[in-house]
């Protein structure tokens, strides 16, 4: 990120640039911006002001939904709020976007070294996302011991921030992904049979 950041200004403008322009159909409000590009919500704030007075993004009211912690259960609510977009009439979206679509944030060591933070990896395979295929069925397939799944998010959570989209995993402890590799479970052969690269094989696959 840091070639990036010293040409657009802070990595935290970087972040929300994605965001918005690889979700162009969807809205976000100040504190959905701050906490997917994972920066402070006075930071976000700054940027997007920023970003609409040259006119890279605009307001826009969309229905948000909202959970809430009642008793000793969640409940789910709809609220029209006011958020902002990418504005479509930006001239230099395509520029900025083939740009931005060609620089790799991560090279296989930084995948590695932060996947690695959530449990003994077994095997790790990129697509999707990391190999430019829109049609594989996820993104990141982790497979390892004693996985701890809340670290596993907050590390997907991270990289989303980074990339600017959504990350489509999975992530099985190794008996489990053995046992599926062997019933030639769909989603493995799919993952499997279709453009991929291995980073980590410790199962010699």
């Amino acid at each position: 990120m840091d070639i990036l950041e010293k040409l657009f200004g802070s990595t935290a403008k970087v972040k929300i640039i994605k965001l918005f322009l690889f979700n162009p159909d969807m809205a976000f409000d100040n504190s959905q911006t701050a906490e997917r590009a994972k920066v402070s919500k006075g930071v976000a704030r700054k940027e997007i002001d920023n970003l609409e007075k040259i006119g890279f993004l605009k307001t826009r009211f969309y229905t948000k939904e909202i959970r809430r912690q009642k008793n000793r259960s969640i409940e789910t609510f709809r609220k029209r709020t006011n958020g902002w977009t990418l504005d479509p009439k930006f001239p230099y979206i395509e520029e900025i976007k083939s740009f931005l679509s060609n620089i790799n944030p991560f090279k296989h060591k930084d995948i590695v070294d932060r996947i690695s933070r959530a449990g003994k990896i077994q095997l790790l395979i990129i697509s999707g996302i990391f190999i430019k295929n829109p049609d594989s069925r996820v993104d990141l397939l982790v497979v390892g011991d004693n996985l701890k799944q809340g670290q596993m998010d907050n590390i997907i959570g991270t990289i989303e921030s980074e990339i600017g989209k959504e990350i489509r995993y999975a992530a099985f402890e190794t008996s489990e992904f053995n046992y599926r590799h062997s019933m030639f479970d769909k989603l493995i052969r799919d993952i499997l049979d279709y453009p991929h690269e291995k980073i980590i094989n410790k199962l010699n696959l």
